[in-house]
């Protein structure tokens, strides 16, 4: 199987397998935290199920959807419900990146509870003027997180956005957004910060700012942050700068948010290439 759409809306997710089962497609709906999933069964029929995908984003309440249910009735073939338990969700979304960036943090994590913060810093940290030769130093703080609760925020912010690029962009497209928002965020908060930072949350936030721009953009991509979940993170960057915290990656936040979006017109621009 291979899933085809994330809405937050459980009616319109009926509606739509409703209407597929006319169109001969089966389709399976899971249900995950505040998500309805909709996977298709028959792989070899993706491409014409990402153009019915299309057509439904563009105008999710056309009648055809309504009248699919009615014609279906309580029988409702083509559904069968399914809810998976998280750590074989996270196993089965996550891609080698999307696991290794997390086995990466929380090894770095334990390493600076072993010999203390300031040693990692000196190993990890941006680079003053005497180090930029040492070109590690450009991405190796988003690898340092300073609490527990921010590694953890960060890696579940990270799994959700990039097990979605990793599984239907590629590996290939996930490490080049990660490493250049690494790079961006990083250089974005060291004129803030000097060397002193770190955390993962400048590549999340531009892992964001991708996911749902390309979500918009592009439907087919099968990319997609709720639009709640959006506005929060929002909210909490603007907190940030109306309180001034110095613990708050400020600027990281900003440009990595505005890296991604950028990335994502760029990309949503590029002639799409064939299928193999």
């Amino acid at each position: 199987m291979v899933r085809i759409l994330n809405l937050n809306n459980p009616r319109l997710a009926q509606a739509f397998v409703d209407y597929m089962a006319t169109q001969g497609f089966t389709l399976t709906i899971k249900h995950e935290s505040q998500e309805v999933q909709l996977w298709l069964e028959d792989e070899s029929r993706l491409e014409e199920a990402e153009k019915q995908v299309a057509l439904f984003v563009r105008d999710p309440l056309h009648p055809r959807y309504q009248a699919a249910s009615w014609q279906t009735g309580k029988a409702q073939p083509g559904l069968r419900m399914s809810h998976t338990p998280f750590m074989k969700t996270l196993r089965s979304r996550a891609g080698p990146l999307t696991i290794g960036m997390i086995v990466l943090c929380i090894a770095v994590y334990i390493l600076q509870q072993m010999v203390g913060f300031e040693q990692v810093m000196n190993w990890l940290a941006w680079p003053d003027s005497s180090r930029y030769l040492q070109v590690w130093r450009w991405f190796t703080p988003a690898l340092m997180n300073f609490s527990l609760f921010s590694l953890l925020i960060n890696l579940v912010w990270w799994w959700y956005m990039a097990s979605q690029i990793e599984q239907h962009l590629g590996s290939g497209k996930l490490f080049t957004v990660t490493l250049i928002a690494a790079l961006i965020s990083g250089w974005g908060q060291s004129m803030v910060n000097g060397s002193w930072f770190g955390g993962l949350s400048g590549v999340v936030y531009a892992l964001m700012g991708y996911v749902w721009l390309t979500g918009v953009l592009k439907p087919e991509s099968r990319l997609y942050v709720p639009g709640g979940l959006l506005a929060i993170s929002l909210i909490f960057m603007f907190i940030g700068y109306a309180t001034g915290g110095a613990a708050v990656a400020n600027a990281a936040h900003t440009f990595g948010l505005g890296l991604g979006l950028v990335m994502a017109f760029v990309d949503t621009r590029l002639p799409r290439k064939k299928r193999k």
